[in-house]
């Protein structure tokens, strides 16, 4: 036993300590306690100690003062290693067999672990073997499985990893269930430094130092780093994310996010355009607001759009879409394109001759509810009698059941099966018939008057949504205005529907009408103006 310590003591050892950012190694003691352990169980042996190192260990030759050491055991530096346990040494083939291989050629003599032992043997040395080689299974499962998780994560419409500036992730869900908010210290500033950029008119340079100096963008705090400013090689980067229209790229996907898109994707484009890149490869869907609704006047194919752009010498960009005829149906087609401004002001012009004023609305309105509660009045010596045959069918019903399933009935001499089934069945369906009438009774009233109500604010307030609203918004006020719309010599030609045709004919009259009968508040006057209402019944077509 002595013989043992003595051949320890001559042996002089390096003390490694390793810790990784790996799953399963967060549970490993601290840097700081291997070493305080090992000192304190291996106090008497001779130890060099090593730097510590935070580097996994997956991968051969990615850790500096493991190859360091390595160097220096083979130069005979020292014979032995002490380290917490072997998975700390090796988690990979090749470092594992480098070690077998050092212990083989008696370069190594010892290895001591504060978990388990090691005996220098062909038993030890295969004990070893094995439990590197459990190791690199544990690491081998554990990056499958990370993997695994990673990519459902990112499948389900949430990019694994650190957030982009902006962003910024949960802190409260599961791990693998983390999600992505806005950062709302940052999200508006980095959504202006955009805006900036797709104006064409600033730099990047002019834009990172607008960010640091006004806007007081700062990158936010980790574990390793401080709150810092923002670097010209992170905006020029920042502002070819993806991630920021609502996409993001995995291994070779791009997948639509389930974060708030702080731009559009046309946008994206622009701004990719703008800084003379070509723009990642993801899924284009260029939305123009007025696409698929139109045919050429001249030979039938649909109207499509493009985006261009001109740049200035003075560096600004400008912007221009142009709706045009696809030629699918003939190549040769003379039918020019025409520029959105110009398309925009021919369908405000369209809608302004069907625009009818707050008063005419109120008016018109107004006297529809009065014709409703005058049907309704009407209507209910029709609805009360319908109710009293619904009783009387129920009583009959509730009678003839008691009649036949009466015991003086049991031989079916007062009411027979067959009569009894076809009574039953008579009335059964006149009930039915009269509870849905009673259902519908004021229904298809009430939404005449509704539909009504709905064409009058639209013929109302139709121009101000259309120059107003977003793009949906304008591409449904343009589809209801007609079903044929044609683009011909460079001017939209619109059939209107038959509602509008009606009040568009019927605007004039309507006028003269309004100036001949003010004060409408005059009895004579609002019952002319009603009967004048009735003569444009909108909702009829």
């Amino acid at each position: 036993m002595n013989q043992v310590n003595q051949k320890e003591k001559a042996i002089t050892y390096f003390l490694y300590c390793r810790k990784s950012t790996d799953e399963t190694d967060r549970q490993v003691l601290s840097l700081e306690s291997q070493e305080e352990e090992a000192l304190r169980k291996f106090s008497n042996l001779k130890i060099i100690k090593l730097p510590p190192e935070s580097v996994s260990a997956f991968e051969p030759d990615k850790r500096p003062v493991f190859k360091n050491m390595i160097e220096r055991i083979k130069k005979g530096e020292a014979q032995g290693i002490i380290a917490w346990h072997p998975d700390r040494l090796s988690r990979n083939p090749k470092d594992g067999a480098e070690i077998i291989y050092l212990i083989d050629t008696k370069k190594i003599r010892d290895l001591k672990f504060c978990t388990s032992n090691f005996e220098n043997s062909p038993e030890g040395k295969m004990f070893l073997q094995i439990t590197f080689s459990q190791s690199k299974y544990t690491s081998d499962k554990l990056s499958k499985d990370v993997k695994r998780g990673m990519d459902k994560k990112a499948l389900s419409g949430w990019r694994p990893g650190t957030a982009p500036l902006g962003y910024r992730n949960s802190k409260t869900n599961f791990k693998g269930e983390q999600v992505i908010f806005k950062d709302d210290l940052r999200f508006d500033r980095v959504k202006q430094m955009w805006q900036l950029l797709l104006t064409g008119n600033y730099t990047v340079p002019d834009i990172l130092d607008i960010a640091n100096k006004e806007l007081k963008m700062t990158m936010p705090a980790t574990r390793k780093r401080p709150e810092r400013k923002l670097q010209l090689s992170f905006v020029y980067h920042m502002f070819g994310c993806s991630f920021y229209c609502g996409y993001y790229h995995w291994n070779d996907d791009f997948i639509k996010g389930n974060h708030e898109p702080m731009i559009t994707e046309d946008e994206f484009d622009r701004a990719q355009f703008i800084l003379g890149r070509k723009g990642k490869p993801r899924p284009h869907t260029h939305k123009f607001a007025f696409t698929g609704l139109m045919r050429c006047g001249f030979c039938g194919a649909m109207i499509t759009a493009e985006e261009k752009f001109k740049h200035q010498k003075n560096g600004k960009v400008h912007h221009y879409i142009y709706y045009h005829c696809t030629k699918k149906l003939s190549p040769d087609c003379t039918e020019k394109s025409l520029e959105l401004g110009e398309f925009t002001k021919q369908v405000d012009k369209a809608i302004s001759k069907l625009t009818i004023s707050e008063k005419f609305k109120g008016w018109a309105i107004k006297y529809l509810h009065e014709i409703n509660k005058d049907e309704a009045t009407a209507n209910e010596e029709t609805v009360s009698a319908k109710h009293r045959r619904l009783e009387s069918i129920i009583k009959q019903l509730d009678s003839m059941f008691l009649e036949y399933t009466s015991p003086d009935n049991s031989d079916k001499q007062m009411i027979t099966n067959e009569e009894y089934s076809r009574l039953r069945l008579s009335l059964l369906k006149e009930k039915h018939g009269l509870e849905g009438e009673l259902n519908s009774t004021g229904k298809q009233i009430d939404e005449w008057l509704e539909l009504s109500e709905r064409t009058f604010n639209f013929i109302c307030y139709a121009r101000i949504w259309f120059n107003k609203g977003d793009m949906d918004t304008k591409r449904a006020i343009f589809a209801c205005l007609g079903s044929n719309l044609f683009l011909k010599d460079k001017n939209v030609s619109i059939q209107l529907k038959k509602p509008f045709k009606m009040m568009f004919e019927g605007l004039p009259k309507i006028d003269e009408e309004l100036n001949r009968l003010e004060p409408l508040k005059i009895p004579q006057n609002s019952l002319e103006f009603g009967k004048f209402v009735l003569k444009f019944p909108i909702m009829s077509g």
